[in-house]
């Protein structure tokens, strides 16, 4: 899979825009978007300046396409996982198993999201990003919400504010969980929704 985007809008040959967007996200989270220039995305994939225009034509529209691909495809995988026909724990599980895979498979594309949306998000290239992003804070808010509906999470807590912290928790493994670490995903994502619906206080009869 690509890291920076499964999908191409079909202009240029997808391999090689894809090649492009990769090395982006490489850039961008290393370097950072303002920090990082359009002859180092060219010299990472061996295209000079020109030839690197002819696919895309400024750093804005490689920023646009790497996080609105990003964002759609994060939002289709949470639709195929289906959770809104799940428990609410097990739906807090399902958003959270394809959060952990998103950021461990697409660690770059993740890490710019991360950093960088919010200073993207009020550009006028950013209109379906927003839309997006929303649909996506969407996802998570309603399933929060059928926690606190059925009764398995406490309704004292603002759900913005519970949301905050969980996926913040989530997508910040982005920066420290290794897959080579011997602690699987699936174990990383039971752990986190243990520590925020069963909590780390320990039982006093135990």
């Amino acid at each position: 899979m690509s890291v920076a985007t499964r999908k191409s809008d079909g202009s240029g040959p997808p391999d090689r825009r894809s090649e492009i967007l990769d090395a982006a996200a490489t850039a961008f989270a290393a370097r950072g978007i303002a920090g990082t220039s359009m002859r180092e995305i060219g010299d990472a994939v061996g295209l000079n300046a020109g030839a690197l225009y002819h696919y895309f034509r400024s750093k804005g529209a490689i920023v646009t396409e790497l996080v609105t691909g990003y964002l759609t495809d994060l939002l289709d995988d949470y639709r195929a996982a289906g959770a809104e026909n799940l428990d609410p724990r097990a739906r807090l599980k399902a958003i959270v198993d394809v959060s952990l895979a998103t950021a461990a498979t697409r660690g770059d594309a993740t890490k710019v999201y991360q950093a960088e949306f919010e200073n993207l998000r009020r550009l006028e290239d950013f209109v379906e990003a927003r839309r997006l992003a929303q649909s996506i804070q969407a996802v998570w808010l309603d399933a929060i919400e059928a926690g606190k509906d059925a009764g398995v999470l406490r309704k004292d807590i603002p759900t913005r504010v519970f949301h905050r912290f969980l996926r913040d928790s989530v997508w910040f493994t982005v920066y420290w969980h290794k897959p080579d670490d011997g602690y699987s995903l699936d174990e990383l994502a039971e752990d986190c929704i243990s520590v925020f619906l069963d909590g780390m206080g320990a039982d006093a009869e135990r």
